[in-house]
């Protein structure tokens, strides 16, 4: 064999071991090494590249993945490597498969108990956000007719009607908490109700007089999962023929009786302690807090940890009638778009990437972010991280006006981008609080998009993206793929 064909067959018999062409961003060489940057490691089969003749060992430095070939070879084998993977297109499809692959990875790390217990929570809550978004808009609305002294008689109409549903969401949250851990929804309902009732005002516990509504969600669903423990706990002991009129009585007597005398205490310490450390962390820190929380928002929904944050903003709305967090963690999907918009003008020729970035760009400027994500940043790899720094840049920009006076937030949750400007409420009236948040969403699409535009692929990596190739819009990856919940 010819050393050309050789270096070529060595070549040849790289690529799939490597993963494929797809995964393959760069190649380089030094003297004696393949210096390889790869999107998916795990791809790589291990055993089968070291037992290859040619290759004398693998080094991983952390940065680049090395296949050491020997002086000489190396320098024949890179060229010929690289165009083989280059060869291969990137296309829309690759790209939605290597995104779906990560999906499943994430989905099946976050399979432990506690984030399972964390989306169970989350679980509780996501069926109110319909009526948290229609009674926020509505509240929005009144405020707005009264401060421009519009229709007097109906804004007292209107007050009513946004308020009637939080007042008893802590009835809700209860049923859907027994619902959701395996009690009867109607009994977690009941002891919740509890919690809201008036007469509760003429009960002490600790030296204090107790406030209808104390310790708000918190305390609902503190209360609702423990009838769920005392429930089960009476089915496993109770006869049957008794249990019809036993375990109910017992569940709401001994828990109604717990949670006057400790849950409702306890969750509204815990729910004045989360408004007061929103307030003064806003306040005192609010550009750091906003840079930190705008940048970690979307590796923390990668870890399913951002499930942990919808009991707190409700929390927030609960108490303060709106959620200071929610306005800054939004900017995480503006420099998500950001970086999509950077990946949009950096492959010109890569109309099947293009066409998914098309595609999903509208959901992604409704705050709809999944099919960026998964379908374009996410299994590129460098975007995801550049999408995080514009979300950090536009996190910090509000939270800056937040420490300066210009508080925003957000009546409800589960929009974010544009479609959370009906929403927001601020210090100083409605208008000031959308500018704030809309420039809010320019800097992190700046951000986003400068970030990206400079170090969002790696050397060799855009040729390699970049060749010349023609895809229909239609390969993208539409956004009804994904739903709102998923965020």
């Amino acid at each position: 064999m010819a050393p050309d064909d050789r270096h070529s067959a060595t070549a040849a018999a790289l690529l799939p071991l490597l993963g494929g062409a797809g995964n393959i961003a760069s190649v380089e060489n030094c003297m004696t090494r393949l210096r390889l940057e790869l999107h998916d490691r795990s791809l790589v089969r291990d055993e089968a590249l070291r037992a290859l003749p040619a290759v004398l060992g693998v080094v991983e430095d952390g940065t680049s993945f090395q296949v050491v070939l020997g002086p000489g070879a190396v320098a024949r084998v890179a060229p010929e490597l690289a165009r083989l993977s280059a060869a291969a297109p990137v296309t829309a499809e690759a790209l939605a498969e290597r995104g779906a692959a990560l999906r499943a990875e994430r989905k099946e790390r976050n399979a432990t108990p506690g984030k399972l217990f964390l989306r169970r929570i989350a679980a509780v809550f996501v069926p109110l956000i319909p009526a948290l978004i229609g009674c926020g808009i509505v509240a929005g609305l009144s405020g707005l007719l009264a401060n421009l002294r519009l229709l007097p008689g109906l804004t007292p109409a209107l007050t009513a009607v946004a308020s009637g549903f939080m007042s008893l969401i802590a009835v809700f949250v209860g049923h859907n908490t027994a619902k959701e851990f395996g009690g009867t929804p109607v009994l977690g309902g009941a002891v919740a109700a509890i919690t809201v009732y008036g007469g509760t005002g003429r009960v002490g516990a600790f030296g204090e007089q107790l406030v209808p509504g104390q310790g708000g969600v918190l305390g609902a669903l503190a209360a609702a999962l423990l009838a769920t423990r005392v429930e089960r706990w009476c089915r496993r002991r109770v006869p049957q023929a008794l249990d019809v009129l036993v375990t109910p009585t017992l569940t709401v007597l001994v828990t109604g009786l717990v949670s006057l005398y400790g849950l409702m205490y306890a969750a509204g310490k815990a729910a004045t302690a989360i408004g007061r450390f929103a307030d003064w962390l806003l306040a005192n820190g609010g550009a750091g807090a906003g840079f930190v929380l705008g940048g970690l928002f979307l590796p923390l929904v990668m870890l399913g940890l951002h499930q942990a944050l919808i009991p707190i903003h409700t929390t927030l709305i609960q108490q303060e009638g709106c959620t200071v967090l929610l306005p800054l963690l939004a900017m995480a999907g503006a420099g998500q778009v950001g970086a999509a918009l950077a990946v949009y003008v950096r492959l010109s020729h890569n109309g099947s990437v293009r066409g998914t970035i098309r595609s999903a760009l509208p959901a992604g400027f409704l705050g709809i972010g999944e099919p960026l994500i998964y379908g374009v940043s996410l299994p590129l790899g460098r975007p995801f991280v550049t999408a995080c720094v514009g979300g950090a840049f536009g996190g910090g920009f509000v939270g800056l006006f937040n420490q300066l006076g210009d508080k925003v937030g957000a009546t409800a949750i589960g929009p974010s981008g544009w479609a959370l400007f009906p929403l927001l409420k601020g210090d100083h009236g409605l208008g000031r609080a959308a500018a704030v948040y809309g420039l809010g969403l320019l800097v992190g699409y700046a951000a986003g998009f400068a970030a990206t535009y400079a170090f969002g692929f790696g050397k060799g990596e855009l040729a390699a993206l970049n060749a010349p190739r023609a895809a229909p819009p239609s390969q993208g990856v539409p956004p009804s793929a994904y739903s709102v919940q998923d965020k």
